[in-house]
Order: C-alpha cells, then structure tokens, then sequence
C-alpha cells in the first residue's frame, strides 16, 4: 500500500470530510485518525489566510498515533503527503542517537526531508522543460549522425582551472566549456536543412531507435578525496566547488534510442535553475513538510527504569525535542526553519506508554489518537475494497502470464477469518498477516501460471485445502504464518 497517489489536489479546495473521503479509497477504519490529520492538514491552509501579524505565530498541532503494528499509521501519513503533494520522509528513531555517540543525529531527518522536496521540486521542474529539452537532444542526435550538416556556433569561454586540471585528471577534461547546443534556426545550407528536417522525421517515427552511435557523455568532476570530515550536510568537494572544475566527457556508443535519453537529461538539465529549485524546495519543507517518527515506543522510558544509560533512548528523545519545538537545521542546500514542519510521531507502546516520554516531548506531541486492531470483517474489506485492494493486485499480476484469477466470496471470508486467528494464536501484526495468508494460498497457482493459463477460481474449500494445517498447529504457524 505504498504507491502515490495518481492525482495531486489543491489543498485550498479540499475540506476535512473531503480529506478523509480520499484516504477511505486505500485505508480501512481508522476514522478517528484519520479526522485527526484531516484537520492538521486543513490548518496549514488556514494558517496560509491567516491575518499576516500572526501567521508565524500558527504552529502545527502534532500527532501521536499510538496502535499495534499493520493498522495504517504509516499509510495514512503517506497517503496524507502525497494527497497534495506535500515532502514526506519516514524515519525510525531507534536509529539516531544521542550527540556526542557514533550514529546518526536527529537533524538528519529534517535533511532527508529537504533532499525529498528536492527531488520532488526537480522532477516538477523536468516535466515542464521536458518539451523543450528532446527538441534540443534531437538535434544533438541528428549532429551525431550527419556532423556535416552542423550549423556553425561559437567557441565557449576558456576555463582557465579546467586547462591547469587538464594535465592531472586526464584529456577527459576540457579547458573550455562544453560549446552550446546550437538552436534548429541557426544559418545551415538549403540541402543541409533539408537533410537535418529529414533526418528529424526519421527519428520521431522511430527509424533509427535501434542504431549505434557514438557520442560524448558528460560526467561530474569530483575531487579524489571523498566526504569532508564530521560534515553530514557537507557534501562531495566537487559538489560544492560547483562549476568551478571542469566537466569530464567520455566517449561512448549507445542506440539512438539511448542517446535521445541520455541527451534529453542533459538538456533538461541545462534548463533549469537549481538555485531557484533549492529556494522552493526550502520553502515547501518549511512550510508544507510532514516527517512522520515511526517506533517511538521505542525510545521512551529513562535510563533508570531500564538499568543503566541507553544513547538510544532518553537522549535521543531529548535530541528530538529541539526539532520538533523549531530550529534551524543546516543543510547543503540552505538553512530550512523547522516550526511549521509537521510532526506525526507513532508506536504500538506495548511496554511503554506515552506518558513514559519526557514531558516536554508529550507537550509537543498534543493531538493523541488511538488507532483500531483490526477484525475479520476488516481485513474482508482490505481484501476488496480499496483501489489498491489485495486481490486486485494478484489478479493483476497473474494476469500478465494470461491466468484469470477469480475468488469466491466464502474464499474471501476464509482468507479473513484465517488471518484472524492466526494474529491472535501468534503475534498481531494486523493487516500484513495478509500478506502472508495469500502468498501460501496462491504459491502452487504462481509457480505453475507461466506454464498453466486460464481461469481458475479460488473457493473457500481451496483455502482451507492450503491453510487449515498450519493454521490449527498454532507451533508450526508460528514459524511459516
């Protein structure tokens, strides 16, 4: 249940109930939750019409989400972010620890969130440049294959660190910079024009897809000497030092097809302006990201209560608190402001309970919810009912080695009431157990399905067949289920 949603929509015209209305399409029950990030997600567009004296004064309303294992906790944050399109990052605060120890600091996941926003802003940016930039790689390619035909273009700028680096990295490294791509109106012949708008045709239709040709690729310059000590957000030197080194071009024979590709990126590229996709970036994390601290169960509790010191506990809880109340991270893109981040911490609190978190860390943490174990009846409805429903993904897949898959309805009661019982005689791991459950069901059909097609129906009397041994043998479930 991980996939994006297909449609972005515009947080301006999506009320709480139509909020809750799109994550009931993938997530099963879990009402309460889900009104509660409905309304957090509501408040950020309330904040953004907020009188001007006091929009900075409007900080989000954390969660905590507190159930077992495999009732949407994380599917709903996820499902929330890509709802509009907001940076998302999961994370795991069993894995940073306290400052001062060997592992990862808190602050790393304000980064992550940052470089998500990034590639999101990027990728946004390509799309609208993505026109331009294979009319620019078609004419690369049509030069690579009729170099006669070229249109004249000036000689770029000499780099005068690219011909003094030129002799210690290597030929590969040009003391000028690469020249520009001519544009398809540049002054040609009537016959060379004639041959490139031939040519052209040609490759748009796909006549030359298949073809070798040679050309050169580019390849960043970095510097021989790796990470900058002690400095997460530092970077590669060679990142950092930008387009000050020069940039290496290797020759290589690729499909026309390929080239196209590989041209189209480096056009794009060219396009767009990284300093303004930084800014963006920056600004939506700060202002529309949602970090989502997943087993925070796991940090909670003193180091007394447990016998002795753990750097991956009441410190790191202590580390959090910072980030969550607003800082400023440093990052190699920029300082981002983390006040108006959007924290969604979770955990199944089995052992511990949330108040056994430090006090200042559950003040920021106001909004509680308490999420469902799921029944049989739910997991009937997982079965079937979202868009992105189980059986629908077998069928889908099996259907790509022409097996038309059908299940009876008493097979979906079954495959319920199996996982069921077994959640209850072994571990709970809710929804997953699913999983699990039809994977042993349908092994014999999956194995045999490229071989054997056709339609085959699943009744309850099949599962039964392959599950009623394991499941009555509560030792061997343990063990396969």
């Amino acid at each position: 249940m991980t996939a994006i949603l297909s449609t972005i929509l515009d947080p301006a015209h999506l009320t709480p109930r139509q909020i809750v209305e799109e994550l009931d399409k993938y997530i099963v029950g879990q009402g309460k939750a889900k009104r509660a990030v409905a309304i957090a997600l509501r408040n950020r567009y309330r904040r953004s019409n907020a009188r001007e004296d006091l929009r900075d004064e409007i900080t989000p309303k954390n969660i905590l989400m507190i159930g077992p294992t495999g009732v949407g906790k994380t599917e709903i944050a996820r499902r929330l972010a890509a709802l509009v399109g907001a940076p998302f990052v999961k994370v795991e605060a069993t894995k940073y620890t306290e400052v001062g120890y060997v592992g990862r600091d808190v602050e790393s996941m304000v980064r992550d969130l940052v470089e998500a926003s990034i590639r999101t802003v990027t990728a946004e940016r390509r799309d609208e440049v993505r026109d331009l930039a294979a009319r620019q790689a078609v004419e690369r390619v049509i030069d690579a294959l009729h170099p006669e035909t070229r249109p004249p273009s000036a000689q770029g700028q000499g780099n005068p660190l690219g011909a003094a680096l030129g002799s210690i990295f290597g030929s590969g490294y040009s003391g000028q910079q690469h020249q520009q791509q001519p544009s398809p109106s540049s002054s040609v012949s009537a016959d060379a024009q004639r041959v490139r708008d031939q040519t052209r045709g040609e490759i748009e239709r796909g006549f030359y897809d298949v073809r070798l040709i040679e050309i050169e690729v580019e390849e960043v310059a970095s510097l021989p000497i790796g990470m900058i000590g002690g400095m997460d957000q530092g970077g590669d030197i060679g990142e950092m030092l930008g387009g000050i080194l020069p940039k290496r071009r290797n020759k290589k024979r690729v499909t026309v097809a390929e080239a196209l590709r590989i041209f189209e990126q480096e056009e794009a590229a060219k396009l767009i302006d990284m300093d303004a996709v930084k800014r963006e970036a920056l600004r939506r994390a700060g202002e529309d990201g949602i970090i989502f601290i997943d087993e925070i169960d796991k940090v909670a509790g003193s180091s007394q209560a447990r016998g002795g010191p753990d750097v991956s506990r009441e410190g790191v809880q202590r580390d959090i608190l910072p980030i969550v109340e607003g800082s400023t991270v440093n990052t190699k893109h920029g300082t981002i402001q983390t006040d108006h981040i959007l924290f969604i911490a979770a955990g199944a609190f089995h052992i511990s309970k949330p108040s056994d978190l430090i006090p200042e860390l559950q003040g920021r943490l106001p909004i509680r919810v308490e999420l469902d174990s799921l029944t049989a009846e739910d997991f009937k409805t997982i079965l079937t009912q979202p868009k992105n429903a189980l059986v629908e993904q077998y069928k889908a897949l099996l259907a790509t080695d022409g097996v038309t898959l059908e299940f009876a309805a008493d097979a979906i009661e079954q495959l319920a009431d199996f996982a069921m019982r077994v959640n209850e005689q072994t571990e709970n791991i809710g929804a997953r157990r699913l999983h699990t459950v039809l994977e042993r069901v349908l092994e014999d059909i999956s194995f045999a399905a490229p071989e054997t097609t056709g339609r085959v129906t699943i009744d309850a009397a099949y599962v039964r067949d392959r599950l009623a041994g394991v499941v009555d043998d509560a030792d061997l479930s343990g063990y396969i289920l």
